[in-house]
């Protein structure tokens, strides 16, 4: 039977394990050149973390993508996960939802750091909305500046913020901005709001509303906003118009930012309050179990041993059957399998039967897989999965079903 490894070796991308019409498995090979660089969700450096995908990219990347989004006019939608978006996407079905459909998860907090740390994750900062947006206005000279879109925030902070930004010889323009009022994400989602947001031929749209409207806003609208680069920045707007002061950056490098923003905004003493009892739970019953659990399986399989994949693709779905570890190291392994996979639009079965070990890393990986799939109407399976691999999908945040 042929495996993944087998055929890199002999020089082939892709291969295919069909099935004849005697029923016998037979190969197809589908290409023997180098496969090009694909933009698709299987690329991203994604892991999972309690269930929400969080991308290992600098903020040089960050920048990266957004400029090449906004001079392709191809859709680039960004969360900036928190502290208080991981612990909403654990009861809030739907916002999860949005940072899985999201094309790139930033990390804005610094206890997401703190436990992407813990749980082996390569981020060593984080990327922060704000950040984004300094980083932007310093990023290029008027002459190459992304026209920004401002929608949302106080009465009136757009509106100031925008006169600040054009005021300054910065790599961001605002060319419009609209503030909806205390109202629904489905009454601020009215066709003469999404006509004008579009007529101002925009790069860039920053929306600053509560975190689940808007999250919530961007998915409803995400085919009928034509402005290429999205994302719902927090307070950025906020600290542009000068409404609240961010805080010094030796309280953000320490992680005391939310003190800061309690003398700011004190309402927000309540949010954090829960928040931090909410991370504190998931602390002891799932990130360190997930810690203990990925660690205790990596030292039941040799340090040498590799991951194999079989596929068989029948008629109606595609069997994709792993063996040994199912972790970072061999996650270039897996991606071209997965891609090929995806490329027939077929129901896919993954065997975990002979996988010895899993991480966050190939987590992440299955979660881009299914989240693909989905968007084809096609859907993914795990079976053979033990007792003692299914409690890391469990702790992970990964559902089985």
């Amino acid at each position: 039977m042929l495996t993944t490894q087998g055929l890199q070796e002999a020089g082939t991308s892709y291969y295919r394990v069909g099935r004849s019409g005697t029923g016998r498995e037979r190969p197809e090979i589908d290409a023997l050149m180098p496969d090009p660089p694909i933009a698709d969700d299987l690329s991203r450096d994604v892991y999972c973390v309690l269930g929400i995908p969080i991308d290992a990219i600098g903020m040089r990347g960050v920048l990266r993508r957004i400029r090449d989004a906004a001079r392709q006019r191809t859709r680039l939608l960004i969360s900036t996960p928190n502290l208080n978006f991981l612990v909403t996407s654990q009861s809030n079905r739907s916002f999860r939802d949005s940072l899985i459909l999201s094309d790139l998860c930033t990390v804005d907090g610094m206890p997401v750091v703190w436990i992407a740390r813990l749980i082996g994750i390569p981020i060593r900062t984080r990327t922060a909305g704000a950040d984004i947006f300094d980083a932007l206005k310093s990023d290029a000279g008027p002459a190459t500046s992304l026209k920004l879109f401002l929608f949302g925030g106080p009465e009136g902070a757009a509106e100031r913020a925008a006169r600040t930004l054009n005021s300054q010889s910065a790599g961001l323009r605002c060319v419009g901005w609209s503030n909806p009022g205390y109202c629904s994400a489905e009454e601020m989602s009215g066709d003469h709001i999404i006509e004008e947001i579009n007529a101002s031929g925009a790069d860039f749209l920053v929306a600053s509303l509560s975190s689940q409207k808007g999250q919530s806003w961007l998915q409803r609208n995400h085919q009928r906003l034509e402005i290429p680069v999205r994302a719902h920045l927090g307070a950025a707007l906020n600290f542009q118009a000068g409404t609240v002061r961010r805080a010094p950056v030796f309280m953000r490098r320490l992680g005391l930012e939310w003190l800061w923003r309690i003398k700011e905004e004190p309402y927000l003493w309540r949010r954090y309050w829960n928040d931090g009892a909410a991370i504190l739970r998931l602390l002891f019953t799932r990130v360190l179990p997930f810690v203990a659990s990925t660690w205790w399986m990596r030292r039941t399989h040799e340090r040498g041993e590799a991951l194999t994949i079989t596929q068989d693709y029948g008629s109606r779905e595609v069997t994709l059957s792993l063996s040994g570890p199912a972790d970072a190291r061999h996650v270039d392994r897996a991606i071209p399998v997965f891609r090929s996979a995806v490329a027939v639009r077929k129901r896919v079965r993954l065997d975990f039967s002979n996988v010895c070990a899993i991480d966050a890393r190939f987590l992440g990986l299955l979660l881009m897989l299914r989240k693909q799939l989905e968007s084809q109407g096609c859907s993914a399976t795990f079976v053979g999965v033990s007792p003692q691999l299914a409690r890391i999908f469990r702790f992970g945040g990964l559902d089985l079903q």
